[in-house]
């Protein structure tokens, strides 16, 4: 992927030089390992986190920490990132919609970090915040995707982030409230699928902002694309629940399966039409 030297966002909060720590109520290793199973059994961890900080309490506590030179090149490429999507969304939500884009933040975290969704570990993973228009890092999580998921390359943790981003633009055409409010009257299976098409939707849109960063400044090089697919195909829910205790249960999946994600981010790559992407309608996932 071609991104040394060239522009970064400004709207990247980099907090690794301080970390938030629980005290008094406490996280302790329980509770990230709660997190990291409710991660691979299709669950929200954040959802996990919040739930135990409210029946524990506790106070926040500022930990200074080192940065490497390796995590600070990651920070430039998730950074460069950030300002092609602001680049392309700005620039679809003109053409496309007819409307402004409001670009959200990129916070850069290590360890631990405190979200308008509640206090998150690094075990978390990746993940959007609708409440501050955020999406949250550990640059860790990129040694994660090599060593646990298999699935290398910068362009990998590209889609990552423009995975993320996808649910922010979700959030201001207000599919994610929408999605919530039609979670309330279903069943748990039915709420699980309707979260499916909406990630499903998220990969799609990370597509997209494959196909048009890549018109716009020439972004990929050989085996970008492949490395994507892979990473996304990595991530689901049927390989991750396979992983964890050798079956699956698909009413309790609520991402997209290998197949499924890979199919989307594909047609997002391949057409860059926002008009495609309707997971909701879709009798086909």
């Amino acid at each position: 992927m071609r991104w040394k030297n060239r522009e970064r966002s400004q709207n990247v909060d980099d907090r690794r030089g301080s970390s938030v720590k629980r005290v008094g109520g406490g996280l302790g290793i329980g509770a990230i390992l709660m997190a990291v199973f409710a991660l691979i059994m299709g669950e929200n961890p954040l959802q996990v986190i919040q739930n135990l900080m409210s029946e524990g309490g506790g106070n926040t506590q500022t930990v200074q920490t080192q940065t490497t030179p390796e995590e600070d090149a990651l920070a430039e490429l998730v950074s460069v990132v950030l300002k092609d999507t602001e680049d392309v969304w700005n620039k679809l939500f003109q053409e496309q919609l007819g409307n402004d884009y409001r670009e959200p933040k990129l916070v850069i975290y290590s360890g631990s970090v405190e979200s308008a969704c509640g206090f998150a570990q690094s075990a978390t993973g990746p993940f959007y915040c609708p409440a501050d228009q955020s999406v949250y890092i550990d640059l860790s999580f990129y040694e994660d995707m090599k060593t646990k998921l298999n699935a290398s390359g910068e362009f990998a943790l590209a889609y990552v982030i423009a995975h993320e981003v996808g649910h922010h633009v979700q959030n201001l055409l207000g599919i994610i409230n929408e999605v919530q409010r039609q979670k309330q009257s279903l069943s748990q299976a039915e709420a699980n699928h309707m979260n499916v098409r909406l990630e499903l939707q998220a990969d799609f849109f990370a597509g997209v902002w494959a196909h048009h960063a890549h018109k716009m400044k020439n972004i990929l090089e050989s085996g970008d694309v492949e490395a994507g697919l892979n990473a996304a195909a990595a991530v689901g829910a049927d390989r991750m629940q396979m992983k964890a205790r050798g079956y699956v249960v698909p009413d309790s999946f609520t991402h997209g399966t290998s197949d499924q994600r890979v199919r989307w981010f594909r047609k997002g790559i391949q057409n860059g039409n926002l008009s495609e992407g309707d997971t909701f309608s879709a009798g086909s996932l």
